[in-house]
């Protein structure tokens, strides 16, 4: 009942059509190295996220281009920014919280789009069986050592196109003393 955990910082992804306005016309990601799962990569690229009271550089773009931009941060960058996001899983952006991008070439204005990701467990169908879950469920997970902790609202998220690994964000990550790679368990009530 072990499962890997995979840290993350915040981040953006973009569809092409704001990449080409904030890079170029038919700009290509230019990948430094592949994330956890099947196909995704660091491009590269970063941006300015801003709000009008404040900003954050070095946003690191990931690849490949999505159907819909999207904006990741965590917790106290919302402080830093002055403006709330609420915690969803990935493209339920209705309603999320509004941010400017910025890069030299170009700025796209998302009406909404910035949310802070909601911890999940990203699994293959045999996974899910082996673990005995289902795609949407909500479980805990536990971690031991010295700041030992048990996360609870962590969604499973089912399709043969993952690698099974657990993604949390730096502050759930500092808070239990979680480093890139560590394990934890998955608690089924």
């Amino acid at each position: 009942m072990r499962v890997p955990i995979w840290v993350s910082n915040r981040h953006i992804h973009l569809t092409q059509a704001d990449a080409n306005t904030l890079f170029w016309p038919n700009h290509e990601l230019v990948k430094i190295k592949d994330l956890s799962q099947p196909g995704q990569f660091a491009s590269e690229e970063c941006v300015i996220i801003k709000w009008p009271k404040s900003e954050i550089a070095k946003v690191r773009v990931l690849g490949p281009y999505r159907k819909q931009t999207q904006v990741e941060v965590m917790a106290w960058d919302c402080v830093k920014l002055w403006t709330p996001a609420p915690i969803r899983e990935s493209w339920d952006l209705k309603w999320s919280a509004p941010i400017t991008v910025i890069w030299p070439n170009g700025t796209i204005e998302l009406k909404e789009g910035m949310i802070i990701a909601k911890r999940h467990i990203h699994m293959t169908v045999a996974d899910a069986k082996n673990f005995g879950v289902e795609n949407g469920q909500i479980v805990k997970v536990k971690t031991n050592g010295e700041r030992g902790l048990i996360f609870d609202n962590v969604v499973i998220r089912v399709s043969d196109s993952f690698a099974l690994d657990t993604h949390i964000d730096i502050e759930e990550a500092n808070a239990a003393a979680l480093k890139q790679w560590d394990w934890w368990e998955l608690i089924l009530d």
